[in-house]
């Protein structure tokens, strides 16, 4: 059990050093924080969502955008999970059947110059590609955190950013490095716009 646990560590620490050398990788985290930044000068807002452990990044990400990553003394930064609502996920896979749960809400709280981002290590939810497809109706810019080979959602949103990997687990802890990067930078950025 040693080995294997030793095994585990080794393929994620692999993997993230795998990503230092992905150039279009960071290349599209840069340009993911841009857009948000630009987003939320405008007075705009983060729309996230994922299923399973990226419904609970989702989460996460809005956590930490709302609340604080590192630095205390800043203002909230509007920040939207939509997978946390068991009612409307209910009322609306009820109703119209789970492949518009993402959709539907889009529709409902986004504006023109919203982001959209969404989390999927396959890249091939139908609920995520019809939001999207959606958010492209909308006027919102979508970014996707995709694994695998990036799936159908690499060619739809405005800037996918790939974890190329096979292993559902080592993906989601990419996921997660890079959602801290992406909310410590967006934080930075702006907070020195609010001082």
């Amino acid at each position: 059990m040693i080995k294997e646990i030793k095994e585990i560590i080794k393929e994620s620490i692999n993997l993230k050093n795998n990503l230092l050398d992905d150039d279009e990788l960071i290349s599209n985290i840069l340009k993911a924080v841009n857009v948000i930044v630009s987003s939320i000068k405008l007075g705009k807002k983060l729309l996230i969502a994922g299923n399973g452990g990226s419904a609970a990044d989702s989460q996460h990400i809005a956590a930490e955008l709302i609340g604080r990553l590192n630095i205390k003394d800043r203002n909230p930064i509007p920040a939207i999970a939509l997978t946390t609502d068991s009612s409307i996920l209910t009322a609306v896979s009820n109703d119209f059947g789970f492949e518009f749960v993402f959709e539907k809400q889009l529709q409902a709280l986004a504006n023109p110059g919203d982001v959209f981002l969404v989390i999927s290590t396959s890249g091939n939810s139908i609920n995520l590609i019809n939001a999207v497809k959606k958010s492209k109706n909308l006027g919102i810019i979508s970014i996707a955190l995709l694994g695998k080979d990036g799936g159908i959602l690499k060619d739809l949103v405005d800037i996918p950013i790939i974890v190329k990997h096979d292993n559902t687990q080592r993906i989601q802890e990419a996921h997660i490095l890079i959602e801290h990067i992406i909310c410590e930078l967006v934080e930075q950025r702006i907070s020195l716009i609010q001082l």
